[in-house]
């Protein structure tokens, strides 16, 4: 059967709950919800997005994990590289080079599972949908058991919000007030049944309707209900940044502030660079907010032997007196890596040989778990720079610098502090610009340059230039070709995957460029 099914069907298969009790013999592969713990357990277990081992690019079960290569954070790593990871960032070049068709194979012989976010997506918010829907029927006996069944429930509700929000930054065009009416989202579903039918795509103003109505009712659920003492849950300040982001993205700016200001009220300590010993981001870290799933990002950038680094035009960005420059990365010649390395006997000697470890996100290594995300973070700096915006745009000059520069007076030399005193578009410029340092590789870029491009008062795109080596014998160099998306590129939205297309009739794609390159010099 040719419908949007199979996408659902897939989500329930993994994830089947019956709310009711009168079948006898029970499937291992079926939970089945007779009171709050088992919500609770179904959603810990598969609502949320866990705690896991930064893995490895060919992993493309962890949803978003190309996020970081489409924008300007990242560029491919030019020398010899480990034999296993020449083949393994093949996984990552259509979205690395912004094909047309994101699967593509860097030999254009094929594609690769570009599916793979869209399908775990759609099977995470199948699980919330089944916990809402199972939540309403659930005992509540007790005062105490109407609290706890709320507090599921208004976890499922912000999963569900989040997960919707990241299809739409990533399927449908950035939000715009006059068009967003018309602009074309991703399918919504909210119940849990499987239906055999053929779906469309709802418009990116209904899709924000639903991440706001389901913030909504998180927010009436988790302002009354108990906090789970961990980074890991959702709970009402959660709620409420991410609601500040949401109005951020919809340029609503007096609601953006709004949340902000919610958000600090309740948690405003920043992390001190000037006095920071260890790691700066760890699951401890006085900034977390909340935080879930693993990270991506170091296992492919922790030394000089692998693909990619962190790019040139990120880390010269940092001025010298800017303690995210050694807090966050780490150099070897002309390497830019995103972990630090330890001090050893031999300080000439290859990286290669020495231990590392996280400098932003802690001991986030290959098959080490890493304790906070690098995409699903939360944190008090993105309160910070939403209120330094929104307040801007709200025509309070003075109250956007001071933000910002309480931001600043945690992360300059101390002995050297930078602040900000300009205002207008030199102070939207600027705020833009300690957004990219402060929540570099955290997943906010690519949707930050989609959304500046729509901004109404000083809209802003630039051209960013990716180049992608192949290689002969895995090690030897053969070729370099070099791909450039331009500013206000239509490739700024992701296509969405065949697959949808080709099981619901009449679905339209998003317009997006085939994308040429240029042969340049290896040398």
């Amino acid at each position: 059967m040719k419908s949007m099914k199979y996408i659902w069907m897939i989500a329930s298969l993994s994830v089947l709950v019956s709310c009711s009790d009168f079948l006898e013999e029970r499937s291992q592969d079926t939970y089945y919800v007779t009171s709050y713990t088992d919500l609770d357990e179904l959603l810990i277990g598969d609502c949320y997005l866990p705690v896991r081992a930064a893995s490895k690019l060919s992993d493309t079960s962890d949803p978003g994990y190309f996020i970081h290569y489409l924008a300007d954070e990242i560029e491919e790593q030019h020398g010899n590289i480990w034999s296993w990871d020449s083949d393994n960032k093949e996984t990552i070049f259509g979205y690395y080079t912004w094909q047309q068709r994101v699967g593509e194979t860097h030999n254009y012989n094929g594609y690769l599972r570009e599916n793979a976010t869209w399908t775990e997506i759609y099977r995470l918010l199948n699980v919330a949908n089944n916990i809402i829907d199972c939540a309403k029927e659930v005992p509540q006996e007790t005062d105490e058991l109407k609290l706890e069944v709320r507090r599921v429930n208004g976890e499922a509700h912000f999963l569900r919000a989040a997960y919707y929000f990241w299809l739409v930054n990533l399927y449908g065009k950035p939000y715009e007030k006059a068009t967003a009416n018309s602009d074309l989202g991703v399918p919504i579903k909210t119940s849990s049944q499987v239906n055999d039918v053929i779906y469309s795509r709802n418009t990116v103003q209904e899709v924000y309707n639903q991440v706001l109505s389901d913030l909504q009712q998180a927010e009436s659920d988790l302002s009354v209900a108990r906090k789970v003492p961990t980074i890991y849950r959702a709970d009402i300040t959660a709620v409420h940044l991410l609601m500040s982001r949401v109005y951020l993205y919809m340029q609503d700016w007096e609601m953006a502030k709004k949340y902000a200001d919610k958000v600090l009220e309740a948690k405003a300590e920043l992390v001190d660079l000037n006095s920071l010993k260890g790691s700066f981001l760890n699951r401890s870290s006085v900034e977390n907010i909340f935080s879930m799933g693993g990270a991506e990002i170091p296992c492919s950038m922790c030394n000089y032997y692998q693909s990619f680094r962190v790019s040139h035009d990120l880390y010269n960005a940092y001025k010298d007196n800017d303690l995210r420059k050694s807090a966050y990365w780490w150099t070897y010649d002309d390497f830019v890596g995103y972990v630090k390395m330890e001090v050893s006997s031999t300080a000439d000697a290859d990286p290669s040989e020495e231990d590392y470890y996280e400098r932003k996100f802690y001991r986030a290594a290959a098959n080490k778990k890493a304790p906070v995300s690098d995409r699903f973070l939360f944190r008090v700096a993105e309160a910070y720079l939403n209120k330094a915006e929104a307040e801007l745009y709200l025509g309070n000059d003075g109250i956007a610098r001071k933000a910002l520069n309480d931001l600043c007076a945690k992360r300059y030399d101390k002995e050297n502090p930078y602040t900000y005193d300009c205002s207008g578009e030199a102070l939207a410029k600027a705020i833009r610009e300690e957004r990219r340092l402060e929540l570099a590789l955290e997943g906010h870029r690519w949707f930050d340059l989609r959304r500046y491009s729509v901004c109404e008062k000083y809209p802003e795109s630039k051209q960013i230039v990716h180049d992608y080596t192949y290689y002969e014998d895995d090690t030897e160099m053969k070729e370099r070709h070099r791909f450039v998306l331009e500013a206000f590129d239509k490739a700024y939205t992701l296509p969405i995957p065949q697959e949808v297309i080709q099981f619901n009739t009449g679905m339209p794609n998003n317009d997006r460029p085939v994308r040429e390159h240029t042969v340049v010099s290896i040398n």
